[in-house]
């Protein structure tokens, strides 16, 4: 079910056509935390004339990590660097979301999100500024409610006293499905300025490769919560399906976008998104000999993996594994990995989350060893500086 507030803009209208045509939008995507971009199209599409001009990044990498930013985080998800300086976090089970201090690591917490209804998997997940945050400082948020998982966006005042920082939700979509397992949760604002959300089936793989259904999908939206214009099927809010549990979402310095996935018991993914196509769950894990399903660029055994965030960086896409207690490095040619993937931080932090651009050769990583799965200690779930090559 799909709320719309009210009628998209012709000016948005246009715009997002144009852009699906291959057309530039003429704006950056907004600081939401979730991945890079820059002026080009955002398609797994690339000709190979493309593709021969791109530089490639070294088959190696490396990490180093700067320092801890801060600690004792309860459940963090998702993350949102503000252009102005901070860094936003939601706390999955606590439904709050905190403003940190990125040079002293204070806290401060904004208010409760009302309606969040956490239980295994679910609860407060991913945060995302609005494109248009400099003006209406508004906050997009996913949770999972009582009865289904949703979109709510809050206004944002730090003139209020703590705690009492955001505004009664106003809800843009829901009816998205929910389960104790596969939630989804990750939203982003991508360069087009629409809004970017992925979907779990909710342990229910049927629901994959159901159209109309909003489980195990990409949707596309616009900020008011409707099926974006140049959607690849008509009125849908659906841009992608067949996915199983739809983690992270990032777009590379040519906005093509990429995300990430919970395999079942074989294969974890990485995959660049084609509008319209099938990535192949339930009746594909990983790669497959189906030409009717789009295969992963990179993949992983879950042990090893069990991929959350990911972001752009220095040509290659991060991405933070939970089981798997590692970051990867996936260096691109294209939309294809140009060298094996890398892991770095292996054990040392425990299970990964979230990880997020911080501009240049630095990223933000945040733990997630409160979550149920991992194993708590006194400043356990934190949040890191790192700067990668």
């Amino acid at each position: 079910m799909i709320v719309q507030r009210r009628a998209v803009t012709a000016v948005l209208a246009a715009g997002a056509l144009l852009w699906t045509a291959g057309c530039s939008s003429g704006g950056g995507g907004s600081p939401s935390g979730e991945g890079s971009t820059s002026p080009s199209r955002t398609s797994a599409q690339s000709s190979p004339s493309t593709q021969a001009t791109e530089a490639t990044p070294p088959a190696k990498g490396s990490v180093k990590v700067v320092r801890t930013v801060t600690e004792d985080l309860k459940t963090p998800w998702g993350l949102a660097p503000l252009a102005d300086g901070g860094l936003l976090v939601s706390s999955r089970d606590e439904g709050t979301i905190t403003r940190v201090d990125e040079q002293t690591g204070r806290k401060t917490e904004l208010g409760e999100v009302p309606g969040v209804s956490p239980a295994g998997e679910g609860g407060l997940l991913g945060i995302a500024l609005s494109p248009d945050y400099a003006s209406d400082h508004m906050i997009y948020a996913y949770f999972t409610s009582a009865s289904d998982n949703r979109i709510v966006r809050m206004l944002y005042d730090d003139k209020k006293p703590a705690g009492e920082q955001l505004g009664a939700p106003d809800t843009v979509f829901k009816g998205i499905p929910k389960g104790v397992i596969h939630n989804g949760g990750r939203i982003a604002f991508g360069p087009d300025r629409l809004l970017y959300v992925g979907t779990g089936e909710s342990g229910d793989g049927s629901l994959s490769q159901d159209k109309k259904s909003l489980g195990g999908k990409i949707l596309r939206l616009t900020p008011e919560g409707a099926p974006a214009p140049g959607n690849p099927f008509p009125d849908s809010p659906v841009y992608s399906y067949g996915h199983r549990n739809v983690q992270g979402l990032a777009w590379d310095s040519k906005q093509r976008l990429f995300a990430s996935e919970f395999g079942q018991n074989t294969w974890d993914e990485l995959n660049a998104i084609k509008p319209g196509d099938d990535y192949g769950w339930p009746n594909a894990e990983g790669k497959s000999s189906d030409p009717k399903y789009r295969n992963p660029i990179a993949q992983w055994r879950t042990d090893d993996a069990s991929p959350s965030g990911i972001a752009y960086a220095e040509g290659s896409i991060w991405m933070a594994g939970l089981k798997g207690q590692r970051l990867w490095r996936i260096p691109l040619k294209g939309t294809e990995a140009s060298a094996a993937p890398q892991a770095f931080l292996t054990g040392e932090y425990g299970r990964l989350r979230t990880v997020v651009s911080a501009g240049g050769d630095k990223l933000w990583l945040v733990t997630s060893n409160t979550d149920g799965r991992g194993h708590p200690k006194q400043g356990d779930d934190r949040i890191l500086e790192l700067e990668v090559s």
